[in-house]
């Protein structure tokens, strides 16, 4: 089995490892820029999960909650120094439950919670996606946009990624939400002003999921703002960190 995190930057005398958890379909390398542009004194661990990347001959996994217990396994003996995590669509609400896992096992939890481009978890989902046809699916992701519509043209390249989206998007789908108290760490929720998964209210709702400070920034775009709005996004993110490290 490959590692679960990859470090694009390794930088052992960084104040703050930041967690990075990818959106469906996507795999560590999309984060594998990301130390160019925030603080000298941040590490990015990028998550790999199964079946993508360096890990693509691994099956995806399904379900979330066996995807969370066997995340934290494996990492948890890595987190030994202050982190936040960020997640984007998919990769908040697995940054999200995986925050709480560390909290039932009595672990120190993330100094700061990020998430972008997805609703609270506690929101029903308005229009599932996992059961919807190839030819539908492949639709939706095109509206959504962040993938190239030459890929989505390509029926060979389809064909190795939509077994792997649908994987991905039947984790945060086909498993109901479980009540939990709020987590202690403050959250910030970014979002696109065009996003249809994700609105301002729904964005906002995350506010009940921590009993800290809650924040919430919007940005030009789609889905996919963190890509078309790049700059301003991880010129925010970059100051909100440090302002995490401010108080370590």
């Amino acid at each position: 089995m490959k590692p679960w995190i990859i470090r694009p930057r390794p930088n052992p005398k960084a104040v703050l490892r930041l967690l990075c958890f990818p959106y469906a379909g996507a795999g560590a390398s999309a984060f594998r820029t990301w130390p160019d542009a925030l603080p000298a004194n941040i590490e990015v661990f990028a998550i790999e999960l199964p079946g993508r990347d360096t890990r693509a001959k691994e099956r995806p996994l399904e379900q979330m909650s066996g995807l969370i217990r066997s995340l934290a396994d494996a990492i948890d003996p890595l987190l030994k120094a202050p982190f936040a995590i960020y997640g984007h669509s998919l990769g908040a609400t697995i940054g999200f439950s995986f925050a709480r896992e560390l909290r039932r096992r009595s672990r120190t939890g993330p100094a700061h919670l990020f998430v972008s481009g997805r609703r609270a978890p506690q929101l029903p989902e308005p229009s599932p996606m996992y059961q919807l046809s190839d030819s539908q699916l492949i639709a939706r992701l095109r509206r959504l946009g962040g993938i190239p519509d030459a890929v989505l043209a390509d029926a060979e390249l389809v064909a190795y990624f939509l077994p792997i989206l649908r994987a991905d998007i039947a984790l945060i789908e086909a498993e109901s939400y479980a009540d939990e108290p709020p987590l202690a760490c403050p959250i910030t929720a970014f979002g696109g002003v065009t996003d249809e998964k994700a609105t301002i209210e729904e964005l906002d709702a995350w506010r009940d999921q921590t009993s800290a400070e809650f924040e919430r920034e919007m940005f030009p775009g789609g889905h996919f703002f963190i890509q078309s709005a790049r700059s301003a996004f991880l010129g925010s993110l970059s100051q909100q960190l440090a302002r995490v490290t401010a108080t370590l």
